[in-house]
C-alpha cells in the first residue's frame, strides 16, 4: 500500500511555487504553516522560518491569500494550514474556519489545541508518546480523517535517528484508534522516512523540507522526490 508523504512549508510570498514543486517531487498533502509568535511545538528551524514570515508581514490575512493561490496552483492535494490557538482566537474561531475553506484549505492542523476541546473545529488531531490511552482513543474519534504521530517528547527539527518512540506509539495508537496514522516531528532523511512509514501509514517532513525549500523550488522537488522514492521502494 502507498505511503503518504505529507510536506510542511511556511506560508510566505513563494509558497504556492514551493507547494507546485513539493506535489510535482512526489508530496501527496501540503501543509501551510501560519507563524505565529511564540510557536511552542516548533524547534529552530520552523522558528526561524516564522520569524521571518513575520518580518515579511505574514499575518493571517496575507497567509490566507498565500493559501487561497496555492489552491489556484494545485487544484486536487490536500491543503491544510497548521498554526495556534492564540491565531485563531485573535481572528475568532469560526471566523477562520470559514475562512480557511474559502481560500481553499482541507482542513487544519492547531498544535495546542487538545482534543475535546473546540468540538466543532474540524481538525486533525495530535497525539505523542506521553498522550494517555483516553486521549488516543478521544483523539481518534475526533479527528479529520487521520492522526498525527508526534515522534517524540519534544519540538519539531532534524534528529539523526527515528525516535525509539515511534513503534510503540503506533502500536497503541492502533489498538485505541481505526485511522490512517502519519509520524511527523523529526523525520528528515529518505532512511529514516522509510523507516517511520514500516510503522506508520505516512511522514510527515518539515524542519528538512524548509532547509531545502531555501535553496529554491528546484532543491525542493529534488529533496521530495528522495523521500518519495524511499517509501515508494
Amino acid at each position: 500500500m502507498s505511503k503518504t508523504l505529507v510536506i510542511y512549508l511556511m506560508a510566505e510570498p513563494e509558497t504556492p511555487e514551493l507547494a507546485r514543486a513539493a506535489v510535482e517531487g512526489g508530496a501527496d498533502i501540503v501543509e501551510l504553516g501560519f507563524p505565529f509568535s511564540d510557536p511552542l511545538a516548533d524547534g529552530p528551524v520552523i522558528r526561524r522560518a516564522a520569524e521571518r514570515a513575520l518580518a515579511r508581514g505574514m499575518r493571517t490575512q496575507a497567509c490566507l491569500d498565500v493559501l487561497a493561490r496555492t489552491r489556484e496552483l494545485l487544484p486536487e492535494p490536500p491543503l491544510i494550514p497548521m498554526t495556534y490557538s492564540s491565531l485563531l482566537e485573535a481572528h475568532g474561531w469560526d471566523r477562520f474556519a470559514a475562512h480557511a475553506a474559502e481560500a481553499g484549505a482541507t482542513s487544519l492542523i492547531v498544535a495546542d489545541l487538545p482534543a475535546g476541546d473546540r468540538l466543532e473545529l474540524r481538525r486533525i488531531q495530535l497525539v505523542a508518546p506521553t498522550s494517555t490511552d483516553d486521549r488516543i482513543r478521544l483523539a481518534g474519534e475526533q479527528t479529520d480523517g487521520w492522526l498525527y504521530l508526534v515522534t517524540v517528547a519534544g519540538t519539531t527539527g532534524a534528529r539523526d535517528d527515528l525516535s525509539p518512540a515511534l513503534a510503540g506509539l503506533v502500536e497503541r495508537t492502533r489498538r485505541l484508534a481505526d485511522v490512517p496514522l502519519y509520524a511527523g516531528f523529526g523525520i528528515s532523511t529518505p532512511e529514516q522516512a522509510r523507516a517511520a512509514a514500516d510503522l506508520a501509514d505516512g511522514v510527515v517532513v518539515g524542519s528538512r523540507a524548509l532547509l531545502a525549500a531555501e535553496d529554491g523550488a528546484d532543491a525542493l522537488r529534488e529533496y521530495v522526490a528522495s523521500l518519495r522514492s524511499a517509501l515508494d521502494s
